[in-house]
C-alpha cells in the first residue's frame, strides 16, 4: 500500500463530513427508537452504498491519513447497517412500504450513470493505460451516481402530506453536506497551487446541489413558523394517519388500503362511510 497526498483539511470539508456522519446517524437513530420505515427510501441508501464501494477502492491501495481511512470505513459500514435494518429486521422492514417506494433505480439511475461513466472516462484519452484503470471509472461512475442519488427519496417524501421531523432532518443534512463541500473545493481551489478543477465534479456537484434546494427550502421555512414540513404540496399519503401495527400485520403494507390508513387530500374520513377509503388508482400516481 503506497502513501498518497492528503487534501488540505479545512473547515468546509471537516463540517461537510459531519453533516453527511449526521445524517446518517439520525437515520439509523429514527429507524432504531421508531421502529419505523414509513417515508424512507431503501433504493436512495443502495445508491449510497454503491456509491461508497466504488468511491472508496482506494482503502485497498492507497493510505491518506487515519482519519481519511476511518470516515470511508464508517460511510460504508453505516450505509450497509441502514440497508440490514430495512431489508432484514422484520419489525423495521414490516413497516417499508414498497409500493410507494418505488423508483426503479436499478434502471434509470445506475444504469445510465454506468453507460455515461465509461464514455466520460473513457473519452479524456485514449491511452492504453485509461483501459487498466478500473479505480479511475469507478470514481468516475461514483461521481455521476452520487449526484441523482437522492432522487428516489425526494420523489417519496412528496407522496407525503406532512414529512416526519427526523426523515426531514436526515435529508437536510445531505443537503448541507454537498453544499459545504463546494466550499471546499472553493477554498482549496484559492489555497492550494497545486490543485487540480474537474469540471465533471463541479457539474455533478452543481446538480446535486440543485436537487436538494427546494426541500431545503421547505425545511428552512417549515422550521422558522413553526410549521410541519410539506415538501411539494402534492403528496396524497398522510403520514401520521398510517398505523404501524397494521403495517406489520401485512406483508409489505398492501392491506393499508382496505383499512383507510392512507388518505387522498380534501376527502374526509368517517366511520361507515365507504366513500372516504382511498382507492388503489388514487393513490399511486401516474409514472
Amino acid at each position: 500500500m503506497r502513501k498518497g497526498v492528503q487534501p488540505s483539511m479545512n473547515i468546509y470539508r471537516l463540517i461537510g463530513d459531519m453533516c453527511k456522519l449526521i445524517s446518517t446517524l439520525i437515520l439509523i437513530c429514527r429507524l432504531h427508537t421508531a421502529r419505523n420505515a414509513q417515508g424512507i427510501s431503501v433504493r436512495t441508501r443502495e445508491i449510497y452504498l454503491l456509491v461508497a464501494l466504488s468511491r472508496y477502492t482506494d482503502l485497498l491501495t492507497v493510505f491518506y491519513s487515519l482519519y481519511n481511512s476511518i470516515m470511508k470505513v464508517v460511510y460504508i459500514a453505516l450505509h450497509a447497517l441502514v440497508i440490514l435494518l430495512i431489508r432484514c429486521n422484520h419489525q423495521i422492514s414490516s413497516t417499508y412500504d414498497q409500493q410507494q417506494d418505488n423508483f426503479n433505480h436499478w434502471k434509470f439511475i445506475v444504469l445510465p450513470c454506468a453507460v455515461l461513466g465509461s464514455i466520460t472516462f473513457y473519452f479524456r484519452g485514449w491511452e492504453i493505460r485509461h483501459f487498466y484503470d478500473i479505480q479511475g471509472l469507478l470514481w468516475t461512475f461514483s461521481i455521476l451516481l452520487a449526484s441523482v442519488a437522492i432522487l428516489p427519496q425526494l420523489r417519496l417524501l412528496r407522496r407525503y402530506r406532512v414529512v416526519e421531523n427526523l426523515t426531514g432532518n436526515y435529508v437536510f443534512f445531505m443537503g448541507l453536506h454537498r453544499i459545504f463541500y463546494i466550499g471546499n473545493w472553493i477554498y482549496r481551489a484559492h489555497h492550494e497551487e497545486q490543485y487540480r478543477h474537474n469540471l465533471l465534479l463541479y457539474s455533478c456537484a452543481a446538480l446535486q446541489s440543485l436537487l436538494y434546494v427546494d426541500f431545503i427550502y421547505c425545511w428552512v421555512t417549515s422550521k422558522i413558523r413553526g410549521h410541519e414540513l410539506s415538501y411539494g404540496g402534492e403528496g396524497d399519503v398522510e403520514y401520521y394517519d398510517c398505523d404501524v401495527s397494521e403495517l406489520r400485520n401485512y406483508e409489505n403494507s398492501t392491506s393499508l388500503i382496505d383499512n383507510s390508513d392512507i388518505r387522498v387530500r380534501g376527502k374526509t374520513e368517517s366511520s361507515g362511510d365507504k366513500d372516504t377509503k382511498a382507492s388503489l388508482s388514487d393513490i399511486m400516481p401516474v409514472v
